[in-house]
This record gives C-alpha cells, structure tokens and sequence, in this order.
C-alpha cells in the first residue's frame, strides 16, 4: 500500500510541475529538456517504488499513475467546469493583427516565437491574423482574416 500512496503523491507533484512549466515549455522541447525528462522519469519511479524492484512494486506504480489519468479524464468529461483547471484554456494572442501583450506575457512567450508559428504556417504578416490562439496542449492555431470574402460575395451574386 506503501508503493500507491507514494505513487499517489508523486503523480500530484508531476501534474502540478507540468502545469507550472505551461503550455509553451511542453511544445517546445529542446533535445535537452527531452532527456531531462526522461531522468526526471527514472526520479519519479526511484522516489515511488524506494527499494522495491519487484514486478509487483512497477505495477502497483503504473497501475497507479494510470487510474489517476483515467480519473482526471473521467472528471473532464462527468463535469466539464473541471477542464478548465485541469487541462487549461485556450489564450488569444493575436485578435485582428493585433498583439495581446498581457497573454503572451503569461505564457512566456515572445513576438518572434510567435512569428516563427506564423510562417510555419504560411503567414506573412500578423496583420492577415484574425485569430492566434494558443491551445491548451502547446500548439498555436492560426485563423487568417478573410479578404477574400468581398470577392467570394460578388461571385456569388453573378452566379445567381
């Protein structure tokens, strides 16, 4: 019972270091921070299962970390208020070619940054962003603005 109640603390621990680290750091992960989390990996399992190398101590450790996922996604899904504090919320960045300082700020992130998402995505300028929306898992979602629509609008007519 030692192993599930450690397993339950560390998991604990896990998710509120990775909510602290935010959305930016897990999308962007540099060859070192990817080994870094494979050691902080090997931590988690030292600090869970202390001397226990049995099969049955691994187990009981995954078997863990797996009913507290399962539970978090059940919660989401039984009362959707909760998705907000556990997975987090989407956050616009740009609105109309314009930047919104005050949530890039809260995500650590910089014009460039965001520049660099923009032209991966085939834009040039922020001004043809109507929407820059930074998703809960760490990517940006881009919704170009219109200006086709006038023209779409005329063809429509004379097709008519």
């Amino acid at each position: 019972m030692d192993i599930v109640f450690r397993a339950t603390i560390m998991f604990a621990i896990l998710f509120g270091l990775l909510r602290l680290l935010g959305k930016r750091e897990l999308s962007q992960m540099t060859p070192f921070e990817l080994v870094m989390l494979v050691v902080l990996g090997d931590l988690i399992q030292q600090g869970v299962t202390h001397n226990d190398f049995s099969l049955t101590g691994a187990t009981l450790a995954i078997a863990t970390f797996g009913f507290w996922a399962v539970v978090l996604g059940w919660v989401v899904y039984r009362w959707p208020r909760a998705q907000k504090w556990i997975e987090g919320e989407p956050r616009v960045l740009i609105r109309q070619g314009e930047w919104i300082e005050a949530n890039m700020r809260r995500d650590r992130l910089t014009r460039r940054e965001i520049e660099s998402e923009m032209r991966l995505a085939g834009i040039g300028t922020v001004g043809e962003v109507a929407w820059a929306i930074l998703e809960p898992e760490g990517r940006i979602s881009f919704i170009r603005i219109d200006s086709d629509k006038d023209e779409g609008r005329a063809d429509d007519i004379r097709a008519s």
